[in-house]
């Protein structure tokens, strides 16, 4: 197995260090960048695997440093999980809706980011298989042919809209998606939906799942993700 490479993209020093040697010490390789300028050009050269992103950046942020990657054809399928301060909660969703896969909130613990890194990086090779037909999770089963939800081997009379709200956040679990990045896959970019509609939406969809519906998380300020 190949040994990961991890685009560590910090302009304070001591976090830099932190975040490095804990990398390290899991076995994983380490580019630093220390603004968003040398992020863009080592992203380029050095092809990582991962980028770890804080959105406070000198010269070009965070939030633009991830604009940049996800719109270049080299760049554009490297996951990216930003760092940012406590309470910036509109960063958080900028961020989710330019294409990052997480999120972690400074002050964190270095385990903490390093099982993010991990299960952003274990969850971006499942990706690359075609996406299931048919998702089990202990007693919840997705079957998307037949449009069919089972808990417990008994039918879950789900509308399109729940149906497609499970799905798509069952495919991806542990992923955050915003509001409207739910909506967009739901129902396409086009469709008028507040943020409210979709908070009713995921409410009667864990009515209906019973304990099922707990795996639905709630991300506060942010939006929702699939416990795995």
């Amino acid at each position: 197995m190949s040994i990961k490479k991890i685009l560590v993209v910090e302009d304070d020093e001591d976090i830099m260090e932190l975040i490095s040697f804990n990398l390290k010490k899991e076995g994983y390789f380490v580019v630093k960048a220390f603004t968003g300028e040398e992020a863009l050009k080592q992203a380029q050269a050095a092809s990582p695997d991962i980028v770890l992103l804080d959105v406070m950046l000198p010269e070009i942020d965070g939030l633009e440093v991830c604009r940049n990657l996800k719109s270049g054809e080299k760049t554009k399928n490297i996951p990216v999980i930003m760092v940012t301060a406590k309470g910036e909660e509109s960063d958080v969703v900028a961020g989710l809706e330019l294409g990052a896969e997480d999120y972690v909130v400074k002050p964190f613990r270095p385990k903490e980011l390093v099982a993010r890194v991990r299960a952003v990086l274990r969850r971006k090779s499942q990706s690359q298989d075609p996406a299931p037909e048919i998702i089990k999770i202990d007693e919840l089963q997705i079957d998307v042919k037949r449009r069919e939800v089972l808990v417990k081997n008994k039918p879950v009379d789900l509308t399109y809209t729940e149906f497609q709200i499970l799905y798509f956040l069952a495919q991806k679990p542990g992923w955050v998606f915003s509001r409207y990045q739910i909506v967009d896959a739901v129902r396409g970019s086009d469709y008028p939906v507040t943020d409210r509609s979709v908070d009713v939406q995921v409410v009667g969809l864990r009515k209906k799942l019973g304990k099922s519906g707990d795996r639905i998380e709630t991300v506060r300020g942010v939006g929702y993700r699939f416990k795995d």
